[in-house]
Parts: C-alpha cells; structure tokens; sequence
C-alpha cells in the first residue's frame, strides 16, 4: 500500500473526480485507507487496544463495500483505484 500525505485535502486533491469532489468513491476509499493506515500503526504500538481494534475491522468492512459498489458501478474506475492505492484483489 502507497503512503498516502497525512493532509486530508490532500488526499481528496489526488483522487476528486472533479473539482470540489468529495464524496466519490475514489476519495471514500482513499480517505478509509489513510484512517486504516494510522489505526494499524496505532495497534502496532498498542497491542491491547480491543475497541480500536474494533473500529479497525468497521473501517476495513466499509472501504469494502465501497470498492464493491465501485467495481459494480465501473470496472475501469475500480483497476484505476485498486492500482493507485495499491491493494490487493
């Protein structure tokens, strides 16, 4: 997986569609990713952390159905994603 910049406008600026775009797929996915990179660096750290370990596991569930929806809707846009971000699948 990329490193993704720790600014959020940031990551919205590299996967927007469109300019003011914040609510694609691409950006849901692109922000869920950089959330699951601080929580897994967070339990690295913190190995009895169960409640983030939790959340954890609810923010990988999302990005998921998301990438799902996302493959349903357009099969170009999803290889795009899936190769930007570096994901297995």
């Amino acid at each position: 997986m990329i490193q993704l910049p720790d600014n959020k406008k940031e990551i919205i600026d590299l996967f927007a569609q469109h300019e003011g775009d914040t609510g694609s797929p691409e950006v849901q996915v692109a922000l869920l990713s950089y959330k699951i990179q601080r929580l897994s660096s967070h339990l690295e750290e913190n190995k009895k952390d169960n409640h983030s370990r939790r959340g954890l596991l609810k923010v990988i569930a999302k990005r998921r159905r998301i990438i799902n929806y996302l493959q349903k809707l357009d099969e170009k846009r999803y290889a795009a994603l899936i190769s930007k971000l570096g994901l297995k699948r």
